[in-house]
């Protein structure tokens, strides 16, 4: 593939994923991430199979800064998912 179309494309999906989100209203960003939160585990396994490729150092570390970064997106996901349901919870503890 060439850099160009390469390039091209990434900036083609930043936009569209930037105008499709920012068209969310506020009131469906949590159940809309919780609900893509498998896509995060995805992107973490393709990850560490492109790491387990790797031959070279730089494409070890491009694998590994993959590899680090989507954990960290699937875990945020998740915790942030767990915060905003704590939320919804009722806050009278111990109260029958």
């Amino acid at each position: 593939m060439d850099g160009f179309l390469a390039i091209y494309i990434v900036m083609l999906a930043a936009f569209t994923g930037y105008e499709v989100i920012s068209k969310v209203p506020v009131i469906l960003h949590t159940p809309l991430m919780s609900g893509s939160n498998f896509v995060h585990g995805i992107v973490l396994v393709g990850a560490m199979v492109v790491l387990g490729q790797a031959e070279g150092f730089m494409e070890q570390l491009v694998g590994f800064i993959a590899v680090v970064l989507a954990a960290g997106n699937a875990v945020g996901g998740y915790v942030v998912t767990e915060r905003m349901l704590d939320m919804f919870k009722s806050s009278s503890k111990g109260e029958k």
